[in-house]
């Protein structure tokens, strides 16, 4: 689960973490072809890709207030 606190930078630091990880588990996965691991790490990612997106959103709500 997503830790979504309040701080933007650090909820886009820490997505783009994940979608790292995720893409790097979802490689491993099809060039072994594990599906298992391949979905988990396309899960991973579109994980990691909705918190940086929460991230940025929080930074922009942040400017403008």
């Amino acid at each position: 689960m997503a830790d979504l606190g309040s701080d933007g930078f650090g909820n886009q630091i820490k997505g783009t973490a994940k979608e790292v990880a995720g893409k790097i588990r979802k490689n491993i996965g099809d060039a072994t072809d594990n599906d298992s691991e391949e979905l988990k790490g396309r899960a991973k990612e579109l994980e990691g890709k909705a918190q940086r997106k929460v991230g940025e959103v929080q930074s922009d709500i942040d400017r403008n207030t």
